[in-house]
């Protein structure tokens, strides 16, 4: 191309880069088949948007700054050329799991202009334990196949029966899943029944090929006070185990975080509605994150948009290249390092280049 011409595929690409980068809070996952194993080697790509939490107020009122991110990433997605062939959903639609606030986000989904998969979240879930999301919404697990991937979508926030039933009303158990930072909060977990399906859904998938994997919580242990964790994340993992190469995506933690854990990799993906702190820069509290994962913390907690965004990820040969656009905070780039055997952050790797903790909360 001549220097000073720009061609009109240039000018759409680069164009709908600056409108993603100045709006979206959601991610944009580009999945390329080749050497991956077996399939069409077909590029492809999926939008992920997760956890608005839209909140009931009384009546039609609803908390607008809520239904403003999800509506900008609706937006975003049918103004994208191409188009992505469908959108992952990662949970946490409803607040408080109101058949008005589910319904109120269908309405709002419904505007999409490609097909939905969903993933159920605990705010959706502890009213009614999910009835109404079945019966109007979406199974709480199932896989498909596209183009040459494997995908499985893992209800991860069960917990147990003892819990459940230790409360006297739906809406006092909900209240309680609810919060964060809880003494009366249970762990989750994907439950022996599901680890049974998830042998079976995979028993005939060989292990070349690519398999992603869509979960709500993550499927590995953060920081259990906070309930960023999963308490048969590493019965899962063992399942998974045996592909050459897998990646799991999912919300809940309303922040950029990765991990590697022998073949898999995880990545999650931020909250259109609002940031997460990470328990290292907020309670000063260890977790259990591997060494490897660089904490960016929020520079300040009074813009509301500092620590949400959106995220875009090449994967190509069995590497993911993850590209977060980040509101009012510095973009950053991880990509799998193969000398390091774990994802590398390009800019914040080094302790000495990592944004400084903040104790001022």
């Amino acid at each position: 191309m001549e220097e000073g011409k720009l061609s009109r595929k240039d000018f759409l690409r680069r164009t709908g880069g600056l409108l993603a980068a100045s709006i979206v809070p959601m991610s944009l996952v580009e999945i390329a088949c080749g050497g991956r194993g077996k399939g069409t080697h077909e590029k492809f790509t999926f939008a992920f948007i997760s956890d608005p939490h839209l909140t009931h107020i009384k009546g039609t009122n609803f908390v607008r700054n809520f239904d403003s991110g999800l509506n900008k990433a609706i937006e975003t997605v049918n103004l994208m050329f191409p188009r992505p062939d469908f959108v992952v959903f990662g949970g946490d639609l409803a607040q408080l799991g109101k058949r008005e606030e589910l319904d109120h986000g269908m309405e709002l989904l419904s505007k999409l202009k490609v097909p939905i998969k969903f993933v159920i979240g605990e705010h959706d879930y502890y009213l009614d334990l999910g009835n109404y999301w079945q019966d109007k919404i979406s199974k709480l697990n199932y896989s498909f196949d596209h183009k040459g991937v494997h995908f499985v979508v893992l209800n991860s926030i069960l917990t147990y029966d003892t819990w459940i039933k230790r409360w006297k009303t739906p809406e006092e158990r909900m209240n309680e899943m609810a919060r964060l930072d809880n003494p009366n909060g249970s762990p989750f977990m994907v439950g022996e029944d599901q680890i049974a399906w998830l042998k079976k859904d995979l028993e005939n998938i060989i292990s070349g090929t690519p398999l992603v994997v869509l979960s709500h919580s993550p499927l590995y242990k953060i920081y259990k006070p906070w309930n960023f964790w999963t308490d048969d994340a590493e019965k899962v993992q063992s399942i998974l185990n045996r592909f050459d190469n897998v990646t799991v995506f999912h919300g809940h933690v309303h922040q950029v975080l990765y991990n590697q854990i022998k073949n898999i990799s995880f990545y999650a993906l931020m909250s259109t509605a609002w940031p997460w702190p990470y328990p290292e820069s907020y309670t000063q509290s260890p977790n259990y994150i591997p060494k490897m994962t660089v904490f960016m913390n929020r520079q300040d907690p009074f813009h509301e948009r500092d620590g949400t965004g959106w995220a875009f990820v090449n994967m190509d040969n069995a590497r993911e290249e993850m590209h977060y656009k980040l509101w009012e905070n510095k973009d950053r780039i991880v990509k799998y390092d193969d000398s390091a055997g774990h994802p590398v952050d390009s800019a914040y790797q080094k302790p000495e280049t990592r944004i400084l903790p903040q104790t001022h909360y």
